[in-house]
């Protein structure tokens, strides 16, 4: 009597049935959380728009960080890459320059740890030594989502990188851009900052620690603090906007865990669903480049027009209470 070999086609069709069920319902699930968004139309400036102007990039290497930088080095910029990753800087730098043509501008490349206030003050000073002017500041690197822990001087990670670094990083430099006015700064945001508030019983979390209300915490720092910082820099030259790029395909998100098996399937809803790097740094290009904002300080923007933004984003009171507790955090006396 012959041995019935078990056929694998009983197995093989339960797998492809699963797997269609599971990505159908990641489809469903992404298209529910991340409406597909219209196509991105993209800026274009004259070649020599940015010509004899120096940029301020933090965050350079990646995502649109890497991407603004590219664009702006086409323009002919001179770009500072602000990075704390430096071999990641000079990977990012040489793809960059091979890309941007014969006509292109310059990049430096210095290192910057938004987590050290020590790195920060170390960055600024040999800023404010070697550089005769900055045009723009871009407040853009950031961390999402990462397991609890803290910044060199104790803060909470993302609070402490998103927003203190920040808040450091532009103090230290005012007094150079409001000497090159006109000049601007730019603080890349998010829309997640509405499902945060500011804790200001606890902004370090010592008391419980939920990664994603802490981004969305240190998000909506980053637009009370261009709230009171445009009021601060009135009738200076130097203007201050925030914006929020969407969900955009970057490293942002690594820490964020995803199922090994579903991987695959989130990273094709994610072409699908999400901006590209190029496209989510059109908004930060308008914010640097565009004449239509010379003069506007102290707004949102989204897709390059101005943003409405919830009351607690344009509460001013929480804005000024915010930035004195900031001061007193990084250790700003005057």
């Amino acid at each position: 009597m012959d041995k019935q070999v078990p056929s694998s086609t009983g197995s093989m069709s339960t797998a492809v049935l699963v797997a269609a069920v599971v990505g159908g319902g990641v489809l469903l699930l992404m298209r529910r959380l991340f409406p597909r968004q219209k196509a991105v139309q993209l800026l274009r400036y004259p070649a020599a728009t940015m010509l004899g102007k120096t940029v301020i990039v933090t965050g350079a290497n990646s995502g649109i960080g890497k991407a603004l930088t590219a664009e702006l080095l086409k323009l002919q910029a001179r770009v500072i890459m602000a990075c704390r990753d430096l071999r990641g800087a000079e990977e990012a730098a040489r793809d960059i320059q091979r890309d941007a043509g014969a006509q292109k501008g310059e990049v430096v490349i210095k290192h910057l740890d938004l987590a050290s206030l020590t790195s920060v003050r170390t960055f600024c000073e040999e800023i404010n030594k070697e550089e005769p002017k900055i045009d723009v500041l871009v407040n853009n690197a950031g961390i999402y989502q990462c397991p609890y822990t803290k910044t060199e001087e104790g803060f909470e990670m993302q609070f402490g990188v998103n927003h203190l670094g920040h808040f450091l990083l532009t103090h230290l430099l005012l007094d150079l851009l409001k000497a090159s006015a006109p000049s601007r700064i730019v603080v890349v945001s998010s829309k997640l900052y509405k499902y945060g508030h500011i804790n200001f019983d606890d902004l370090n979390s010592e008391n419980g620690y939920n990664k994603a209300f802490c981004y969305s915490q240190s998000k909506l720092a980053n637009l009370l603090f261009t709230l009171e910082l445009a009021r601060q820099l009135e009738d200076t030259g130097v203007t201050v906007n925030a914006l929020t790029p969407g969900i955009v395909r970057t490293r942002l998100g690594r820490h964020v865990q995803i199922p090994l098996l579903a991987k695959p399937l989130f990273y094709l809803a994610s072409l699908v669903f999400f901006k590209s790097p190029l496209e989510g740094a059109q908004t930060p290009l308008y914010l640097v480049c565009s004449p239509d904002v010379e003069g506007v300080s102290g707004k949102c923007f989204a897709n390059c027009e101005e943003e409405k933004l919830m009351s607690k984003a344009t509460d001013e009171q929480a804005a000024k209470r915010l930035w004195d507790m900031s001061r007193r955090m990084v250790g700003i006396t005057e």
